[in-house]
């Protein structure tokens, strides 16, 4: 798989799934964008791949439209996790989990469509989770709002086949990141237990995730649009 002479942008690319992303494509060629709310890390990876950082904050459309722009690859990762279930979830931790998971993936790819059509040509991966397609404990709003990316991935790859653009999504189970040690600590749970709930024995990789990424942004996967790509180490299947 190569990338060269195109133009990627990465949200939420600061860590975990997003630099392993960043990574993998500028280890292809791609001229990647490294974009996440938090500047500071995702500029340090940057500047160690030899690409560029941008601050954004994928929830607000005045910062995301003009980001969106000359993109030959977007792949949104940005997202943000919960803990409760539905009775113990308030109404701003519902909102702020489908702001950025579901609204911020919504702008991204709004506003990079347009220029991929008009050049017949582009692929967006949208990350959503198993948590699209199996209920998970105490994940009511986060299993909502990347059920919703699962959905808008199969409608945007519908609407815009004949422009020559592909859209597809990627459904990570328990990978071990930074952001999954938070939610495990927030949670009160142990990566013990997660490990005990795959059927392989493990939490899989961020690069593990970057790879599949890469595969479906690449032309080698120019036959495949709409999908919901599983990578969970068997837990959907148990």
């Amino acid at each position: 798989m190569r990338f060269d002479g195109k133009r990627a942008l990465v949200t939420g690319a600061g860590s975990g799934i997003g630099a392993a992303v960043a990574r993998r494509l500028a280890s292809e060629g791609a001229a990647v964008v490294l974009a996440d709310r938090d500047l500071e890390p995702a500029a340090a990876l940057a500047a160690e791949l030899g690409a560029d950082a941008i601050r954004l904050d994928v929830r607000d459309e005045r910062q995301v439209a003009p980001a969106m722009g000359g993109l030959d690859v977007l792949v949104n990762v940005a997202g943000i996790g919960s803990t409760t279930a539905a009775p113990d979830t308030t109404l701003d931790v519902w909102e702020d989990v489908f702001a950025v998971n579901a609204r911020g993936t919504f702008l991204c790819c709004k506003h990079a469509i347009p220029g991929m059509a008009a050049r017949g040509a582009g692929s967006i991966v949208n990350v959503a989770s198993v948590a699209a397609l199996v209920g998970l404990k105490r994940r009511a709003a986060y299993c909502a709002a990347k059920g919703a990316v699962v959905s808008l991935t199969r409608a945007l790859a519908v609407d815009h086949v004949g422009d020559g653009v592909r859209v597809n999504a990627v459904c990570p189970g328990t990978v071990d990141s930074p952001w999954v040690r938070r939610l495990v600590e927030d949670a009160g749970e142990s990566l013990d237990e997660l490990r005990a709930r795959q059927p392989l024995g493990r939490l899989g990789t961020p690069d593990e995730v970057a790879a599949a990424v890469a595969y479906l942004a690449s032309d080698e996967a120019a036959f495949v649009t709409g999908t919901a790509f599983v990578i969970d180490g068997g837990l959907s299947a148990a």
